[in-house]
């Protein structure tokens, strides 16, 4: 056909049609689909295709607000935040869009605010190349943490329940997807079907199923329709562990996957979980698999967190069992946003960011690395041998994540072991120090190869820790301190040799320096490291990056104030006639400033020992001998500046603690035990953090009652029935409580018990001690309607498995744990304590109600 004799307004319409035609095809090109098998795979070859990354909430509810009540400019936290996406090496997007602050009562899409956030956000991460999975419905209010206020969207009328019941709820909701997948994004003018790198939708968050299962289907049917009538065309998933008693009825209709969620650990503990919880990641168990209708859909993980655990072991554990799980998609919930994360406001019980938990950010980079590493559907036994899978390794003791690979170095805390090629090292990434890089600051540090001879690198600011972070919250508290020190680091590279140059790189940064052999000071910031032969200028000229991150790019918040803290745990008791170190963190403190501890006990001792310093913002002090007697020690820590300004410990009181008028008599205090004395674990006068299963919440069901001795309580728990699993108890975890005698317990050999039931015939308890190997060791006891003091040998404790507490979301998991190999039973690795009341099987347990008095635990020496 000859152009001449084409009408030009026709050959401008098959031009654009063209166009249009070729960028659609190439868009489709770039997404993923489900296989026959259930397996997402990228359309452009068929390889299968894996995302990780995160959850992060910005542009919504109290993400938004509280960045508006710190007069922080939006889009630049969104750069910032996004930024640190990329640096940790995820993927992956996900964020259930509060679909009640863009609509209206009728399901009406509302171009605001919130909405052109989330589009700017969505642009954003597409520069990073970071795929996303949007949720485009919540069904909640955006209030939280705060109370709800009233919006106009429709899931202000409807709840959870009356969303996926209700007819005119239904409505709503096909009109809202139907404009929401129409919507075109102003930043990128694309829909969110074509854009590329939004690669698949969830219908709903976590849907409450009730009602007839025909209209759950029918639910989802519709919805499903909605969405495709609006031209979607990517995969949509639907959540199948919220309601799993309507999983066949979610696995029979139209979807092409199944969403899951995991917090092994439960959720919200109102403080920080300690104890060894890899157990609780063993792995995640799908309970849907002879569903016929579930066979063929992909499977991803929504949402997923450790609650309430700051330690950076579970990350890579989770996604080990994952992979295991076949798993394609997983992003944690939530990021906190730089901004904010400073008190950790937005979900007090998840804490997730590179600069103010630069630990739990690599296992999560690491994490990252194992999930796209690790074959879907691979299994690595049971923990502890589950530690150490494929190039990656787990130590709950050494709180250390790890990733050696020829080409990649990844460590969450100091580690001693080599690189598995260092010649071939191209990405290292760790906090502490390591054979490659030996640094004493405290936050993260990432070394990127540019060329042979060339790196860069960029050191985050410290972080320390100086409150529970996971305690009720409030933006007037700071949990994390972050200051920008300046520290040494030493590198062993054989490429940079000695005597290279550093040359800082990032915006304001001019510090230059020429290493002393292979060490050099360094503070925050972006450089790059040349060997001695290499020239600095054809890098910095070409702005070349790494991946998806420019090479003069830095990411880091400020100070938030320079006042002196101290942060400071007491031991409950401490062991006679032996010194005692005490380690305090304190930050704000100046160069010339003095620290001293300041002790008095009842024996008329006094002491002021200078506290000095061991690492940065770690500082210690002896106790000696002679002053550890009997009874009980009270100290304060007291900063001085060298102009004489004085701030004592605890309570923040300014002035001279030695002044005639200084009336502050905050102490921290320790006993210290008699040479025959025992040893406690538990006294429900004191310790009333357990785990309590199964969760006995009412008053009459589980107290803390007044015991037999004045002053004395009792933890009271009454089961009316058992539950499925049979058995009712509790753990409590008792590590902190003994670590100022950890010399001591070899000493020990029996195990005494206070307790008794009101059951009028004698009931049969099992007590057990879990170790920080995840071991548990257990012997039977029978408890009587009268207080008794129960002594068990530990040479008579056995084996066992013990209860997974607390209990996860969802609660399909496994209940009892047992290691795959367990050593010897030795009390000086003991960390926790549970007693129970049952048999493991409620068919068979019927002397009801079901009762526990305790009063405490202790060990005791039988020669004293």
């Amino acid at each position: 056909m000859a152009y001449s004799k084409i009408p030009f307004s026709r050959l401008a319409f098959l031009l654009v049609f063209c166009f249009v035609s070729f960028t659609a095809y190439s868009q489709q090109k770039q997404g993923i689909y489900v296989d026959k098998q259930g397996v997402m795979r990228w359309q452009k070859d068929n390889k299968e295709a894996n995302f990780f990354g995160v959850n992060y909430t910005v542009p919504f509810a109290y993400g938004y607000r509280s960045h508006k009540a710190l007069n922080v400019d939006l889009e630049k936290a969104i750069d910032q935040d996004v930024y640190h996406f990329a640096r940790l090496g995820f993927d992956a997007f996900r964020v259930h869009v509060w679909d009640t602050e863009i609509s209206d009562s009728v399901g009406n899409l509302l171009d605001n605010e919130h909405l052109r956030l989330f589009d700017y956000l969505v642009a954003k991460l597409k520069e990073r190349n970071i795929k996303i999975l949007v949720t485009p419905i919540a069904y909640w209010g955006a209030g939280y943490p705060e109370p709800d206020t009233k919006t106009a969207g429709f899931s202000s009328i409807y709840n959870k329940q009356q969303a996926v019941t209700e007819e005119k709820a239904f409505v709503a909701q096909e009109r809202y997807l139907e404009q929401f997948f129409k919507h075109v994004n102003p930043y990128t003018k694309l829909t969110y079907q074509n854009d590329p790198d939004i690669i698949a939708a969830e219908i709903n968050n976590e849907p409450k199923h009730s009602g007839p299962k025909a209209r759950a289907t029918e639910y989802v049917n519709r919805m499903v329709k909605a969405a495709r009538g609006a031209g979607w065309t990517k995969p949509l998933f639907y959540n199948i562990s919220e309601s799993p008693t309507y999983a066949d009825a979610v696995a029979k209709s139209n979807i092409d996957g199944v969403s899951f969620q995991w917090y092994p650990t439960g959720l919200v503990a109102n403080r920080t979980l300690k104890g060894n919880y890899l157990p609780h990641v063993d792995q995640y168990h799908i309970p849907f698999d002879t569903t016929a209708a579930y066979a063929g859909k992909a499977r991803m993980v929504y949402e997923f967190d450790a609650g309430d655990v700051l330690q950076s072991v579970m990350y890579p554990a989770m996604a080990r069992s994952f992979r295991g799980a076949g798993f394609q998609w997983a992003t944690q919930f939530a990021y906190d946003p730089m901004a904010t994360a400073y008190g950790n406001t937005e979900y007090q019980t998840h804490y997730l960011n590179l600069a103010y938990t630069p630990s739990k950010a690599v296992s999560m980079m690491i994490a990252s690395e194992a999930f796209h590493t690790l074959p879907r559907g691979k299994k690595y036994g049971a923990y502890p041998q589950d530690s150490i899978f494929d190039v990656f390794r787990l130590s709950y003791k050494q709180d250390l994540s790890e990733m050696n690979a020829p080409q990649k170095f990844y460590y969450s805390n100091s580690t001693k072991t080599k690189p598995a090629k260092m010649s071939r090292l191209e990405h290292i990434a760790g906090v502490g120090s390591s054979p490659v890089a030996t640094y004493t600051g405290t936050g993260a540090y990432f070394l990127d190869k540019l060329a042979n001879g060339t790196w860069r690198l960029e050191v985050m600011p410290d972080a320390i820790h100086v409150r529970d972070p996971f305690a009720k919250a409030s933006p007037d508290k700071t949990v994390t301190r972050i200051a920008w020190g300046t520290h040494p680091m030493q590198l062993n590279l054989p490429d940079l040799g000695n005597g290279f140059r550093v040359q800082g790189i990032n915006e304001g940064n001019t510090y230059q320096a020429t290493a002393e052999g292979s060490s050099f000071q360094i503070q925050p910031g972006t450089y790059l490291i040349t060997k001695k032969t290499n020239g600095a200028d054809k890098w910095l000229n070409a702005g070349a990056g790494v991946g998806a991150i420019k090479l003069r790019e830095f990411v880091a918040p400020k100070a938030r104030t320079s006042e002196v803290y101290v942060s400071h745990a007491p031991y409950t008791e401490a062991a006679p006639g032996k010194p005692l170190t005490l380690t305090a963190k304190i930050v704000g403190l100046a160069a010339d400033a003095k620290v001293s501890l300041v002790a008095s006990n009842l024996a008329g001792g006094y002491k002021t020992v200078p506290m000095t310093q061991a690492t940065p913002y770690t500082y210690q002090a002896q106790l000696p001998a002679d002053f550890m007697t009997p009874g009980v020690f009270r100290y304060r820590i007291v900063t001085e500046t060298a102009g004489g300004e004085f701030v004592t410990f605890p309570g923040n009181h300014k002035g001279s603690p030695w002044a005639w008028d200084y009336v502050a008599d905050d102490t921290w205090q320790t006993f210290v035990a008699s040479e025959k004395g025992n040893l406690e674990l538990f006294n429900a006068t004191h310790d009333q953090d357990v785990f309590v299963y199964p969760n006995l919440w009412r008053e009459d069901e589980r107290q803390f009652l007044t015991g037999e001795k004045p002053g004395q309580l009792a933890l009271r728990l009454v089961a009316k029935k058992l539950p499925e699993e049979g058995v009712m108890g509790f753990q409590y975890y008792f590590g902190d409580k003994v670590a100022g005698r950890l010399a001591d317990l070899p000493a020990y050999d029996r195990l005494v018990i206070r307790a008794r039931t009101t059951s009028a015939a004698p009931v049969q308890a099992k007590v057990a001690l879990i170790t920080d190997d995840a071991a548990g060791y257990a012997a039977p006891v029978t408890l009587t309607d009268t207080y008794q003091d129960i002594e068990v040998p530990l040479s008579s404790l056995q084996p066992a498995a013990y209860m997974l507490l607390p209990r996860p979301y969802p609660g399909f998991h496994p209940f009892w744990f047992k290691p795959g190999k367990a050593a010897a039973f030795n009390i000086g690795n003991a960390e926790r304590f549970e007693m129970t009341i049952g048999k493991g099987d409620a068919q068979a347990d019927t002397q009801a109600p079901y009762t526990l008095e305790i009063e405490a635990v202790w060990l005791e020496k039988t020669n004293k």
